[in-house]
């Protein structure tokens, strides 16, 4: 007999490790199987488990046990990546706490070696807490970014890409993090609107140059001021150290005739030209624009069009290295210039504002716009073919409509930057000669070769010191990991993998850059579907962080709740377009959905509803039989369907609907008078199908709810019929149409409605419970009237009623609903008060009526919908749409009420 109770924190380790031990998350070992492939983003080794990880993850193993139970080979392949920056700062960081001495002290070697040991101590709490999620990925082909298989892939690529004409080293503004002091990509960059400040400085015009400014007077009337100088505004005073030019509108009619002359620059007193730019907004600030190529990623392109020198006045560190303010911090050199601007009168104006800076999300500093030398793929080229492959569906997109967005950037793609100034990466596969000359290789001994060959004799190199962007070799991660460039088993039977799901955040930075990886060096897209999963936000629909204390950790989660409560609380949420609003409240609902399950199955035990041998539930004859049979196969088409689609919502209100509601609400209703009857034939069948009814139910919910699912299959003696006893290796139900007997249907479900409308008005017009109340039904037919014969004893002791009865006449106090093609009237009359109950009705409408009022007129308000953040609008619009329907119920239950008065 089962427990009492499901025990998640005993249960869920020992089910996990007799999965694993097993072996059954491998692919079963079938040349002849079809296959499916799934790669896990690779998430970071200094990384524990969030709820974007558990809502991914969750998405990933539902498919991979659902394509296993299939009998398809199944992989699931994980493993983590080595994350550059963030793995670099936690082991400096635990140095300085440990009072050790720092990385550039300690020297490179030295500093990589601690990292594999921190590592080998630290790295491995998400695959452990992955675990607890209940992932079944193939752990024996668990891969690390890092791992020497993979490195040798990363070298390949850079190599080959290099010898492509792909790879080159350029000098262009990236992302500059001081702290660190390496390049990082725009994903690293988090934009932070802050208070500042817009100074107006006055720049005065080169060679005795005036012209005639329009301002208004004392009286606000249209004048002409000369003036001898030009002014700009900005936010970055520091940067005017390395002005090169100053850009107008060409159609800008104050500054047209200054286009081509000079100004010159306070503090340094260079001459820097003026340039006609369609950059310069007219309506913004004076109208013209300082330009600062090597400071400024808009000033970079401008400078471009126009040849303007690039001057860098900033290092590494963001400190200033042009005179008058060598070495000192760009911050002190802002102020410093300010006040020299005020003192020497050519600030001209300071206005207050608030406007988005950018800071490095991992060591919270401003971002530097910085040039520099860097290594770039030119990613406009491979970029071709990967809008070709979703253009003509190799590749498809669920939401489609992220597919607009993928265009949108592979079509405007810049040059990727993939250098980064770290020590714990990926090292450049570049050697350099004593004149500069750069000698890409596989290995040193490769590059000292091509050497000899290129100076006549043996030279020495110096190999470039900067490891590889991350993403690089995330980028390569659907072929590396299946031992690519070898030609392995792995790689012929699984890739191009099946499905990828991800996140929208990372379209560009990960999902574009395997396509064009994928497709370039493998000559096939890396994956057949890519499916973006939403956002998890909390229940309020905002977003989750740590400032707001509304971060919900799912280990603390699955220990409250289960793992399985958690996975289908994401399942069920995952709409697609839609954010998930995760409550605790709508995961304790679902905890309670596999208790429903778990109490379902008790009471099969208490009422002897065991697996009989050889049992066919097509011979089953009774009415309520036949319809269950219906309503798992219709269960089991939808299920697949819905699962093919990737649309998990659906898939779990399948799931939901059947468990819950046909189930356990009506089928066990509906059994318990057979199996507490005397009719020994109907009752031995009853218990064979419930029996049955029950081990569907387990295999169709196991790929949502593993965990549960298995224990019941244990403890109800599935391990004794097939399979080598786990219900994680069953075989997933094949579709039967001919399994659903229309006759009974029909039957079962006009009953299913006939109760579901009394106990509706008993519960709309506070019915008490314990009152019984007659049931005519008029205009019955001949099949209606066996069909009351035959369930009245059913409708009686579920409708709560004294009698039930075909009738040419209702009872007068009755209300009426529509049964088939008959018409019920349950007399309710000398029951309740029916004036007083419509006055409440009334009072009730009325209220809605007011609450409906209210939202709209919030809604109709264009500066509401204007300032509301979008996630108030989404609730106010949920309040209205909660707020109709429950009007729309009172009002029908008003009219029926009507009839009886």
């Amino acid at each position: 007999m089962l427990e009492k109770t499901f025990d998640p924190a005993a249960v869920e380790p020992r089910l996990y490790q007799m999965w694993e031990k097993s072996g059954v998350f491998a692919p079963i070992d079938d040349p002849k199987a079809e296959t499916f492939s799934i790669v896990i983003p690779p998430p970071n080794v200094t990384g524990n488990l969030h709820v974007g990880h558990a809502l991914n993850n969750t998405l990933q193993d539902v498919l991979t046990r659902f394509e296993r139970m299939r009998g398809k080979a199944a992989l699931w392949l994980p493993g983590t990546d080595h994350a550059g920056i963030a793995t670099q700062m936690v082991v400096e960081r635990q140095l300085a706490a440990a009072g050790n001495i720092g990385r550039r002290d300690m020297g490179r070697e030295a500093f990589v070696a601690k990292v594999w040991e921190w590592k080998a101590e630290s790295g491995g709490n998400i695959v452990r807490q992955l675990r607890r999620l209940g992932a079944s990925c193939d752990w024996s082909r668990e891969r690390f970014t890092l791992d020497e298989g993979l490195s040798a892939a990363v070298r390949k690529v850079f190599v080959q890409l290099h010898r492509d004409g792909l790879m080159y080293r350029d000098k262009r503004l990236v992302n500059w993090d001081p702290q660190f002091q390496t390049a990082i990509s725009d994903l690293e960059v988090e934009q932070k609107e802050v208070d500042g400040h817009y100074w107006h400085f006055a720049y005065q015009l080169a060679d005795g140059v005036t012209y005639g400014h329009p301002v208004k007077d004392e009286d606000g009337n249209e004048t002409v001021e000369t003036r001898n100088y030009i002014v700009v505004a900005t936010t970055r005073p520091e940067t005017m150290l390395g002005d090169s030019g100053v850009a107008v509108h060409p159609e800008d009619e104050r500054y047209k005739g200054l286009i081509g002359k000079d100004v010159i620059l306070p503090i340094t007193g260079r001459r820097v030209p003026i340039v006609g730019d369609d950059y310069a907004d007219p309506e913004k600030g004076s109208g013209a624009v300082k330009i600062t190529p090597a400071h400024d990623f808009n000033d970079f392109q401008v400078g471009k069009r126009h040849d303007l020198a690039q001057i860098n006045v900033m290092d590494e560190m963001a400190r200033i290295i042009v005179a008058p303010y060598e070495n000192e911090d760009r911050f002190a050199a802002r102020k410093a210039i300010v006040a020299r601007a005020e003192e020497e009168g050519w600030l001209k104006a300071i206005e207050k504002t608030r406007h988005m800076v950018p800071h490095g999300d991992r060591s919270g500093v401003v971002i530097e716009p910085f040039l520099t030398d860097q290594w770039y793929v030119n990613a406009g080229e491979l970029a071709k073919e990967a809008v070709r492959a979703v253009e003509d569906g190799r590749t498809v997109f669920e939401p489609k409509s992220w597919e607009k967005t993928y265009f949108e950037w592979m079509r405007n793609i810049e040059p990727w930057c993939v250098s980064r100034q770290l020590w714990w990466g990926h090292r450049i596969p570049a050697w350099y000669g004593p004149d500069g000359t750069i000698f890409v290789e596989m290995s040193e001994a490769d590059a000292l070769k091509a050497a000899q060959a290129h100076y006549g004799k043996a030279t020495p190199l110096k190999q470039d010191e900067d490891v590889l962007d991350t993403w690089f070799s995330s980028a390569l991660w659907p072929f590396s990991t299946m031992g690519w460039p070898d030609k392995t088993d792995d790689l012929k039977r699984f890739y191009p993998t099946h499905t990828l799901i991800t996140g929208f955040d990372i379209i560009f930075f990960w999902v574009a850059r395997m396509m064009m990886m994928g497709l370039h060096f493998t000559g096939e897209a890396p994956f057949k579907r890519v499916f973006i999963n939403a956002l998890v936000r909390d229940e309020k629909g905002q977003k989750m962080s740590k400032s707001k204390n509304n971060v919900m950790d799912p280990l603390v989660l699955i220990d409250e709740f289960g793992a399985d409560a958690l996975r289908f609380t994401m399942t069920a949420m995952s709409g697609q377009g839609r954010d998930i609003k995760l409550s605790k409240q709508r995961i304790e609902g679902y905890r309670n959905f596999g208790t429903k399950l778990w109490n379902a199955t008790r009471f099969a035990q208490m009422n002897e509803c065991a697996r009989v041998d050889g049992f066919d539930p097509a011979s089953a004859r009774l009415t309520l039989s036949r319809w269950i049979r219906g309503e798992v196969q219709k269960t089991q088409a939808a299920l697949t369907a819905a699962l093919e689609a990737c649309a998990f919502d659906d898939a779990a209100n399948v799931l939901y609907r059947f468990i819950w509601n046909v189930f356990c609400d009506w089928y066990l209703e509906l059994a318990k008078p057979i199996l507490n009857g005397d009719d020994e034939v109907a009752t031995t069948e009853i218990r064979a199908m419930t029996a049955w009814v029950l081990d569907q139910a387990m295999v169709m919910l196991h790929p949502v709810m593993p965990f549960i699912t298995e224990e019941l299959w244990q403890q109800t003696g599935g391990q004794n019929i097939k399979n080598g006893g786990m219900l994680i290796n069953h075989s997933w139900p094949k579709s039967d149409a001919s399994a659903v007997d229309g006759e009974a249907d029909d039957e079962i479900n006009w009953l299913i409605d006939l109760i579901t409308e009394i106990r509706s008005i008993r519960s709309e017009m506070n019915v008490p419970g314990s009152a019984r109340a007659p049931l005519v039904l008029t205009g019955a037919s001949e099949v209606t009237r066996a069909r009351i014969a035959t369930h009245e004893d059913l409708i009686l002791f579920l409708g709560r009623l004294s009698r039930v009865e075909a009738a040419e006449t209702p009872a007068a106090g009755s209300v009426p609903f529509v049964a088939g093609e008959a018409t019920a009237h349950l007399a309710i009359a000398e029951f309740i008060d029916l004036k007083a109950e419509q006055a409440r009705l009334l009072k009730d409408i009325a209220a809605f009526d007011k609450s409906i009022d209210g939202v709209r007129r919030k809604l109709d308000n264009p500066e509401f919908v204007k300032k509301a953040p979008e996630e108030v609008i989404e609730e106010n619009r949920e309040r209205l749409a909660e707020a109709e329907s429950g009007k729309a119920k009172l009002a029908a239950a008003l009219e029926r009420l009507k009839v009886a008065l």
